[in-house]
């Protein structure tokens, strides 16, 4: 029987790819896992009280769109963190069974069969969180793949592309604060971007999932920008999550806002394919995003997390502290080589950069990197860095 070939052009995603690289080889040490960014934070505790008290409405199908009350509470969250109040929740906002849904299916239900009469682009910034990629291929697209690399502060340079190119581009992806790199893209690089949008007549897809645990100062979100720039709201589309902010991936829970025609396609797309958040699990949802307590006790870890790593890799070559998200990118000269040896030497699973990349022109800009998560506890984090620090 023959199958569908949408699929034979895409890598094997990191995670599997991961373990046919490590298994069958024996660990010289008691193992710590710092390769998945699964938050590992205490599960806040008036989150079991919230289900038990709606746990009758797993009888009934949940509403493909949420509910209003949650929709409401996004939109006053997102009044209260970027400024913005003219989002209405009717129209503007989807909650996702995860944002990695919406972003896949972003793709799907946004990109146009042609632009200037052919196949178009979909830029992606390189290295980059694969649904990206997918969603692009499985839409028809092209993806093109765009450097964040160390020279580009980590950060694609999306003006920097050719006229032709930019003309072709239906959709931009970017993530900020990055994943992996933990970059945070400033309000002006917001707004350039913005700018290129509207000159061009394509839509950014801002995958802010990590942008409520950062060092310092709150990341600018591009809804924000859209605000100041006074750009049509169809321009952008912003992601969500509670996986990362609440500390619940197991939640399933998120949501896109945009213009209400980017909102109405996405629905649709959803009505037929989609996953609607179980309704306990709204009401779950609609309690985090209103609770603020819990979210700030989770940063504050997590700033406890980056104070370890600076104490322990601070004088390490190659290290650069994050300013934001769940991760560590620490330049190793060959990424794959590097993560055998710390399975092998120091019982340290860690993900190699180029997992997380793509080739173009004969360089993958994450091979000479590898990915490390922040999420054990201080004193396993400790010790699995400090393994790391003794391996390098």
């Amino acid at each position: 029987m023959e199958l569908s070939g949408r699929l034979s052009g895409l890598p094997s995603y990191p995670f599997p790819r991961l373990r046919e690289l490590l298994d069958g080889i024996t660990a010289e040490n008691h193992t710590i896992d710092l390769s998945i960014g699964e938050p590992r934070q205490p599960v806040p505790d008036w989150v079991g009280p919230t289900l038990n008290a709606v746990l009758q409405t797993f009888g009934s199908y949940p509403p493909n769109e949420g509910t209003i009350e949650l929709r409401r509470v996004i939109a006053s969250w997102l009044g209260r963190r970027y400024g913005v109040n003219k989002i209405d929740p009717e129209t503007q906002i989807l909650p996702l069974n995860g944002s990695r849904e919406g972003l896949f299916n972003a793709s799907l239900a946004l990109c146009p069969e042609q632009k200037e009469g052919k196949s178009p682009y979909v830029l992606i910034p390189n290295p980059f969180y694969p649904p990206y990629a997918a969603g692009a291929a499985l839409a028809g697209a092209i993806p093109y793949f765009v450097s964040a690399d160390r020279d580009a502060g980590y950060l694609p340079n999306y003006a920097a592309l050719p006229k032709e190119v930019l003309a072709r581009t239906a959709l931009v992806y970017l993530c900020s604060p990055a994943n992996p790199q933990g970059s945070v893209a400033p309000m002006a690089y917001l707004q350039e971007l913005l700018q290129l949008a509207e000159r061009y007549g394509f839509r950014i897809l801002a995958d802010e999932c990590y942008a409520d645990i950062y060092r310092y100062d709150p990341p600018p979100g591009m809804l924000e920008a859209v605000e100041k720039t006074q750009s049509d709201p169809e321009t952008a589309a912003i992601f969500h999550s509670l996986s990362k902010r609440s500390g619940l991936p197991g939640l399933r829970s998120g949501f896109v806002a945009s213009g209400p025609q980017a909102i109405a396609a996405m629905k649709k797309l959803k009505s037929f394919g989609g996953a609607p958040i179980p309704t306990p699990l709204l009401s779950v949802s609609t309690k985090a995003w209103v609770d603020q307590d819990h979210v700030e006790m989770n940063r504050q870890a997590y700033c406890s997390k980056y104070q370890i790593a600076d104490e322990v890799l601070g004088g390490c070559q190659g290290y650069t502290s994050p300013e934001a998200g769940l991760f560590l990118w620490m330049n190793v000269g060959n990424g794959e080589e590097t993560t055998l040896r710390l399975w092998r030497q120091a019982g340290l699973r860690v993900v190699p950069g180029e997992y997380l990349g793509r080739v173009v022109d004969d360089h993958n800009p994450g091979s000479e990197y590898i990915r490390v998560a922040l999420v054990a506890n201080d004193h396993e984090l400790r010790a699995g860095l400090e393994r790391l620090h003794a391996c390098l």
